[in-house]
């Protein structure tokens, strides 16, 4: 891998984040690193990551924020991020799932060989998001089946707040095998 992929490692434990960081200097991904998410956005502004790893509970700007953050910013809006949760909560890796994150990795239980080979397929899978048209083919079936809103909309206490889409990622490298998932952005 050439030196060229960068990677944002944020997390106000300063032993995790130099633990992974020296592994993944070591196979020469170019790392930066972060206490927190305000210092992570900024980093993370200035010069776009390929990857962001990021822990959740931190000062100043947690990492849900911070993944927030980065979503409504132009050049960051499409980097993929790594949560690494030390506490291993459900509903921090339900939520982390539900708004996008690509990963959601236990810090215990995640050696440096792991989270390069997590980063490594990371980068190397092409996803895509298809908007699905509700009156084309078997969409109505579809929506029907899986009891989702008819319309393709996300709706939450009666509010309308995103569009039901069909998530594609490439199977083992394959341009034409895609696990598929339905969401909401």
């Amino acid at each position: 891998m050439e030196k060229t992929t960068k990677v944002l490692i944020v997390d106000d434990d300063v032993d995790t984040r130099s633990l992974y960081a020296e592994a993944l200097r070591a196979v020469n991904f170019d790392v930066r690193e972060g206490g927190d998410g305000l210092e992570g956005l900024e980093l993370a502004t200035n010069d776009t990551p390929h990857v962001i790893v990021t822990g959740i509970i931190m000062p100043r700007m947690d990492g849900f924020q911070f993944f927030e953050a980065l979503k409504k910013n132009v050049p960051t809006a499409s980097v993929p991020v790594i949560f690494l949760s030390h506490l291993g909560r459900e509903e921090d890796e339900r939520r982390a799932k539900e708004i996008g994150a690509a990963a959601f990795l236990m810090r215990d239980m995640t050696s440096p060989n792991d989270m390069i080979q997590c980063l490594n397929t990371i980068l190397t899978t092409k996803e895509y998001v298809v908007g699905i048209d509700p009156f084309n083919f078997d969409a109505a079936l579809l929506a029907e089946d899986l009891d989702i809103n008819p319309d393709f909309v996300c709706v939450s206490e009666g509010k309308v707040n995103g569009r039901v889409v069909l998530k594609l990622r490439s199977r083992d490298g394959s341009d034409k095998h895609f696990d598929a998932e339905i969401s909401c952005v």
